[in-house]
């Protein structure tokens, strides 16, 4: 079920990441970092359980805001020179972010580990275009050919990586506090990584997290799949998280993403559609799954999905055909998707989807995660194991088919005047479990509309195309109880398709 919910201020996209706060010097130094003597610090032991260690310690004490970097970039253009050119790379094949005040003001520690023995970077020089002199805010990761990066960790606790295009979009961040809330959001940050190359397509990024309610101890065991069904990136995350203060609203494996509009509402650019992700797909606990297709709302909405011990979640961009977006600088149509899976059971609690108005493409106004019912209060602990998944591939697809187009204008007859108060939806659905089915196989849809809601409803085969299939509803929406709307193609009582949810701004 979905509902309404009281909602807060806007995202920010790329929020303050904090100074590290230097209670370990952990750090190891591979043999191409020990001709650069002076670079790293003196090794020390490392481990995850040292890290978990250490996020546990910290979220005993007070916590401390950091302070802007006094080398950060003034300005967008300054923040790009610094970024972006010729500079030599860290063992893994990295290039450092500098600090920027429009983007992340703070500086990160950094230390590269090897053979569990890790070396802190102290002097950052050569490691950015000409003669910059910058502290680091965050880092991404090179291809073998150090044309472009496929993994990307920079500001507050976002982090994002290419899918199997190469293309990035959609953001993820190590945990989300109270978004949505009348309060607004708080976004803690990852302070200090821990960096250790694996192989040429693995890497492992342990990162600590701070912030005024929590700590936490991260690590994203990240593959970079080049070919084979996997194609994209993957990453294994475990997650220790111990609580300063009782937290209201904490959102588990949160994805941010932007959504301006599609072919169901007025154009706002000559574009046909400018959007990252056009849905948020749901594979629940009991085996139900659920499309939501994204909205830009009138005002910032906040909506909760029912998902106890869910067997999966995403963003996804469905709608990868170039001519949809006719934007070759961008490449909408070539945006990942990510896909969160969990290891283990998660218990009860909801997928919940906040959505805010934007006039434009520039920021992100979706977010996505899971809220636990359990409480998360002042000392506690929670151990967190899950899957991202970042590729171009629809992982929400199975058997059944799905909603591959939504499209929405007035109710009426085609050449009769529309019809007053009410709406026409029209749900395109493909997929194996609807081929071979015709007029006659008895196929209808299933809805949850009130009879008084419902002027027409007609199912049936779009002509030519197997296993295509099209419910279209006239719908006068002053009757219905709730805003929005459940919707699914059947045969009897067997589901043929996943449950759309479409939402109504009304």
């Amino acid at each position: 079920m979905l509902r309404d919910a009281p909602v807060g201020p806007a995202l920010s996209r790329r929020h303050a990441c904090s100074l590290a706060l230097g209670l370990i010097a952990l750090s190891a130094l591979p043999a191409r970092a020990r001709a650069a003597g002076s670079r790293f610090g003196p090794d020390e032991a490392f481990s995850r359980q040292r890290l978990v260690e250490v996020a546990r310690r910290l979220a005993a004490t007070r916590y401390v805001a950091p302070a802007p970097s006094a080398s950060a970039a003034a300005n967008f253009d300054a923040y790009v020179q610094a970024a972006y050119g010729p500079a030599e790379v860290l063992p893994g094949n990295l290039r450092l972010f500098p600090a920027s005040q429009a983007v992340a003001p703070a500086a990160v520690a950094l230390h590269i580990v090897e053979n569990g023995r890790a070396r802190r970077l102290r002097d950052a020089s050569g490691l950015y275009p000409g003669t910059v002199a910058a502290e680091p805010a965050g880092f991404r990761v090179m291809n073998a050919d150090l044309k472009a990066d496929w993994l990307a960790f920079m500001g507050a606790s976002y982090f994002r990586a290419a899918g199997s295009t190469g293309q990035y979009g959609i953001s993820a961040r190590g945990i989300a506090i109270d978004t949505g809330a009348p309060a607004g959001e708080e976004f803690p940050a990852f302070t200090a990584f821990w960096i250790e190359p694996v192989a040429a397509d693995r890497i492992k990024v342990h990162a600590l997290l701070d912030g005024p309610s929590l700590t936490g101890a991260f690590t994203f065991d990240s593959h970079h799949h080049l070919d084979g069904d996997r194609r994209g990136v993957s990453q294994d995350v475990q997650a220790s998280l111990f609580f300063r203060r009782d937290i209201a609203r904490l959102g588990i494996a949160p994805a941010s993403s932007m959504f301006w509009y599609d072919q169901t509402g007025p154009r706002a650019d000559w574009r046909p559609e400018i959007h990252d992700s056009d849905g948020l797909a749901i594979w629940s606990g009991t085996g139900e799954r659920v499309w939501r297709p994204l909205d830009n709302p009138r005002a910032a909405r906040l909506s909760a999905f029912r998902a106890d011990s869910p067997r999966a979640f995403g963003l996804i961009q469905r709608d990868q055909t170039f001519a949809n977006y006719q934007d070759d600088g961008a490449f909408y149509d070539r945006r990942p998707g990510l896909w969160v899976e969990p290891k283990g059971s998660w218990g009860p609690g909801a997928v919940m989807l906040y959505e805010m108005p934007t006039a434009g493409e520039t920021l992100d106004n979706i977010a996505a995660f899971w809220v636990p019912d359990a409480p998360a209060r002042k000392g506690g602990r929670r151990e967190l194991a899950y899957t991202l998944t970042w590729t171009s591939a629809d992982p929400s697809a199975d058997a059944a088919s799905r909603c591959v187009d939504l499209y929405e204008g007035p109710a009426g007859i085609p050449g009769a005047a529309p019809e007053s108060g009410a709406r026409k939806f029209v749900f395109d659905f493909s997929g194996p479990a609807l081929s071979g089915l015709a007029r006659d196989s008895g196929v209808t849809a299933g809805t949850d509309l009130p009879a008084e809601a419902v002027i027409r409803s007609a199912a049936y085969p779009v002509v030519g195309e197997d296993g295509h299939w099209r419910v279209m509803l006239d719908v006068r929406t002053a009757k219905l109880p709730r805003p929005e709307f459940r919707v699914y193609l059947k045969r009897g009582a067997d589901a043929l398709s996943e449950t759309v949810i479409k939402a109504i701004d009304r």
